[in-house]
């Protein structure tokens, strides 16, 4: 894939611009920096892997709120992997998962039943330690407010090799905060590791499919909403998160 790939601004189609936008008409305004941002929620791309770089440790307890310990370096060669895995490993069950950060642990309820094709992949990169050490690489603050992840080369453009199709898209386009969604190009069936965190309720597009719902967060969301709070890096309201923040690993079960 060669588009980037993200969730564009009103709804969730792919990333998100929206860049200094003067406010002479309040609604305007709003309304240009939320579809620009939806060109953001996209996925490049993917030439992912699972070269797991390890899981660097960091000293979980010690970090006080907001705290962040420093970002790892991100995997050399990371895996690339054939084909999908095939959905029925996601069971059409719940499952756990906790995301452990160098700012704290997320967990995340994962819907099998809903999106297996989508779980099924989380899974199995979780798995493989696909994850490790990769950076979160996009974080919009204006119209779409999304922090993004799954893409070990932190650039937006990588991914596992492999790409499939959308599943559980709202067809009014809301994704509720806590929402855990997949990024894409815009190619409804370019979905591959990248993922997204809704911290604000969010409005994306929902020409070409929308984004695949596939779990929220329970636990740690006000981690993600503190590396919102700091904002872009260089300014803006869409790039790099201005605190790195970095996946060190993931674990899943089932509920």
């Amino acid at each position: 894939m060669s588009n980037s790939r993200r969730p564009t601004n009103p709804a969730a189609s792919q990333q998100a611009t929206p860049r200094g936008t003067k406010v002479v008409i309040a609604a305007v305004a709003v309304l240009c920096v939320v579809a620009i941002v939806v060109v953001g929620l996209v996925v490049s791309d993917f030439k992912d892997s699972s070269d797991a770089a390890g899981s660097p440790s960091v000293a979980q307890e010690s970090l006080a709120p907001g705290e962040c310990a420093e970002a790892p370096a991100p995997p050399a060669s990371p895996a690339s992997y054939p084909d999908a895995p095939d959905p029925s490993l996601a069971e059409n069950a719940t499952w756990v998962a906790t995301i452990t950060t160098n700012c704290g642990d997320i967990e995340l309820e994962l819907d099998g039943a809903k999106a297996p094709q989508t779980v099924a992949s989380f899974l199995q990169l979780s798995k493989d330690g696909f994850y490790d050490a990769s950076p979160c690489h996009r974080l919009t603050t204006a119209g779409i407010f999304v922090l993004q992840c799954g893409d070990p080369t932190g650039t937006g453009g990588g991914g596992p090799g492999y790409e499939y199709g959308i599943e559980n898209a709202p067809d009014n386009g809301a994704y509720p905060t806590g929402t855990l969604a997949m990024a894409r190009s815009s190619d409804p069936n370019s979905n591959g590791s990248q993922f997204f965190i809704v911290y604000q309720d969010t409005m994306l597009p929902v020409e070409g499919g929308g984004y695949s719902i596939f779990g929220k967060v329970t636990k740690g969301l006000d981690i993600v909403q503190s590396i919102a709070d700091k904002g872009v890096s260089g300014e803006g309201g869409d790039g790099a998160p201005a605190q790195p923040v970095s996946i060190l690993n993931v674990s899943v079960e089932k509920a």
